[in-house]
């Protein structure tokens, strides 16, 4: 069974860095996509990025492009995103997630979530 557990967010100032980690302390990810969403109060959940399960293709939100990098290490069932170049319009609740490629096109093709870890940045 797929359990995410995601840690790493907090409150930096603009232009700072950050890198999110999420474990499947269930060991069942591997042969998924993994990714990231996020969501700000009153907005939907959107996408941010997303691996596939060998790490050979890798998508990105344009919002985050050339200032996110998501990888994976598939030993120890972790993935990352890198934060780097932060702006305010990124503070949001960070979710993990896992199910296929197409997750990048919404939420429906999520089958697990992590329970969403905090990202603040100001101005």
């Amino acid at each position: 069974q797929v359990q995410l557990v995601e840690s790493g967010g907090g409150s930096v100032q603009t232009g700072g860095s950050l890198r999110l980690s999420c474990e499947d302390s269930g060991h069942t990810s591997s042969l998924y996509s993994m990714g990231w969403f996020r969501q700000a109060p009153g907005l939907e959940r959107e996408f941010v990025a997303t691996i596939t399960w060998n790490g050979g293709n890798r998508y990105y939100a344009d919002s985050v492009k050339g200032r996110f990098t998501i990888s994976r290490d598939n030993v120890k069932n972790i993935v990352y995103l890198q934060m780097n170049n932060l702006k305010p319009e990124d503070t949001a609740v960070y979710y993990c997630a896992v199910g296929t490629p197409a997750m990048r096109v919404g939420v429906q093709s999520v089958n697990y979530w992590g329970q969403g870890t905090q990202v603040t940045v100001s101005s």
